[in-house]
């Protein structure tokens, strides 16, 4: 607004400058007065609509333009979000491919073949997300792919992919569990019941053992009916230590000590663990395999 009355003085300035001292002093006049109805009433079609206009225009501008910019802010920050969304989804996606191709190009180049030596639990994955599909036999002959991982071993089951437990896989066959005893040997009919399954089951699958070792005084398991001494040395000591080891759910063994060395229900992970010398050939169980029930 105050362009166009600068605007219009100047011109009236001009005006005025263009009256000489030769023009009548009338036409000055009429030619001023011309000027001033003119002047007078463009500023009040002109100026008055602008001072209506600008304070309108600026009370808009000023209520739109934060929201406006805000809107923009907030859909540049959604923006950025999503985008990033999308490039965690993507990465993800190309693990989860990138894990499935894997998977599948071992089974496909699956070979070799162990034998289960203990019922153990079919897994579709090795870590904790995974989620238990079955169970597979003792004595099974089995695909492996040679993976490990999270404790675990891979193996294929009817062309899928199973995780089962490691150490639970050898390439010897187990002997059978089952069977009956039929060498005559017996035990207490007062010790636990599962003493009295463990004893069964070893007779029927190692019958050329004929002591065992039940109740007796002192500590321990032994005096409670709980612990059985199966008297055997060497290879078939190992055998019959491994054969108890692998059957210990069914038997409800607790653990098992032989050639100074200890397996456990409560310890199963870490397998065998070696034990301290106690001194003689009998007492670190290098002439009898130990075995504990609950």
């Amino acid at each position: 607004m105050a362009v166009h009355r600068h605007k219009r003085d100047a011109d009236a300035r001009r005006l005025f400058g263009a009256v000489t001292s030769t023009k009548t002093v009338s036409a000055g006049l009429a030619v001023l007065a011309t000027t001033a109805v003119i002047t007078a009433g463009v500023l009040n079609s002109s100026v008055g609509a602008d001072l209506l206009a600008a304070p309108a225009a600026n009370r808009l501008t000023a209520t739109i333009s934060p929201t406006a910019s805000a809107d923009a802010s907030d859909r540049l920050v959604v923006s950025r979000s999503a985008s990033r969304k999308d490039k965690k989804d993507a990465v993800r996606e190309a693990r989860a491919d990138g894990a499935l191709a894997a998977t599948a190009k071992a089974v496909r180049q699956a070979h070799t073949r162990l034998w289960t030596t203990a019922p153990l639990n079919l897994w579709t994955k090795s870590g904790p997300d995974a989620v238990q599909v079955g169970e597979i036999a003792s004595a099974r002959h089995v695909l492996v792919t040679g993976r490990q991982a999270g404790g675990r071993e891979e193996i294929v089951v009817e062309g899928k992919s199973r995780w089962v437990t490691a150490g639970y896989l050898d390439d010897v066959k187990p002997i059978a569990f089952g069977g009956a005893c039929t060498n005559g040997t017996t035990v207490p009919s007062s010790v636990s019941p599962s003493i009295i399954k463990v004893h069964a089951a070893v007779c029927a699958a190692f019958p050329s053992i004929t002591v065992y070792g039940t109740l007796r005084g002192g500590g321990g398991d032994h005096p409670l009916g709980k612990a059985v001494d199966i008297m055997v040395s060497g290879d078939l000591g190992y055998q019959v230590a491994d054969f108890v080891r692998a059957h210990y759910a069914e038997l409800g063994v607790s653990y098992v000590i032989y050639s100074q060395h200890i397996w456990s229900v409560e310890r199963s992970g870490e397998g065998w663990r070696p034990m301290a010398s106690r001194g003689s050939t009998t007492a670190n169980h290098y002439d009898h395999v130990h075995v504990s029930v609950f």
